[in-house]
């Protein structure tokens, strides 16, 4: 099978857009579509005709662009299944388990409420990759604003079940911030003080911290490991369930 071939580009102040494509077919979809000039722009550079369009959920600046980019480039949309707030444009709805064929390949949808209640994510088992929306960030997860901490830790660990040597593409560059709040509840973690020297040298250049290895995120993502020892030594939460700390572990960095 011909590997698969990605361009990441930035827009707005944090965003992520991800064009994917199948050199071999042709095929190209867009992650998202928060902001039609600038996937349009990057798919012109690459010379790759937009022929799907792949929405995670419905905020603003992941729909924004999606009626004018649908119509310039007549591509189908696939998008999740309304929860919440209904989605313009969307052609297939998807839902758990569902799957969409890009280019041969099976793309699995996984829902992960949390962030919002309709947020899936895309994931090509073969490729092993993850396009995970705003549910699993480098060194983080979305803030939860229309769920429950516990579901958010249960699409959370879905996620980590996932095999290691994932890829992952999360929609935000938010992992310098993340860094700073991951060491203030797991100091003592040799991998995670290594990875955020790395992550600031990284900004000071400029380039991108995403995307990662779910590998990576299972070592140093404080919201993936409430079940480690001196997390919960550092919270006070010892006897207390891995759900629990992972509640509690959102509840500051919302307030960090």
């Amino acid at each position: 099978m011909t590997a698969l071939q990605i361009h990441q580009f930035a827009y707005n102040d944090d965003n992520y857009g991800v064009l994917v494509h199948d050199p071999k077919s042709g095929e190209t979809a867009a992650v998202d579509a928060g902001d039609a000039e600038a996937y349009l722009s990057a798919a012109n550079a690459k010379g790759w005709e937009l022929s799907q369009i792949w929405i995670t959920h419905h905020h603003w600046d992941h729909t924004d662009g999606l009626a004018e980019l649908k119509e310039k480039s007549g591509a189908t949309v696939y998008g999740p299944t309304q929860k919440s707030k209904p989605i313009a444009g969307l052609d297939v709805h998807l839902s758990e388990g569902d799957a969409v064929d890009f280019a041969g390949r099976k793309v699995t949808i996984l829902e992960t409420p949390g962030h919002t209640l309709d947020m899936i994510n895309f994931y090509l088992a073969d490729d092993q990759i993850l396009f995970s929306g705003d549910t699993l960030f480098a060194l983080g997860c979305g803030r939860i604003f229309e769920s429950t901490a516990p579901m958010m830790w249960s699409s959370l660990l879905k996620l980590s079940k996932l095999p290691a040597e994932t890829t992952v593409y999360c929609s935000h560059e938010y992992t310098a911030a993340n860094a700073k709040f991951a060491l203030s509840v797991d100091p003592e973690n040799e991998a995670l003080q290594g990875r955020a020297k790395q992550i600031h040298a990284l900004r000071e250049r400029g380039e991108p911290t995403v995307p990662f290895t779910l590998e990576m995120e299972l070592a140093t993502n404080p919201f993936l490991r409430p079940h480690d020892e001196n997390i919960r030594s550092q919270l006070n939460m010892e006897q207390h369930s891995d759900e629990d700390v992972f509640t509690e572990i959102r509840k500051r960095k919302d307030n960090f």
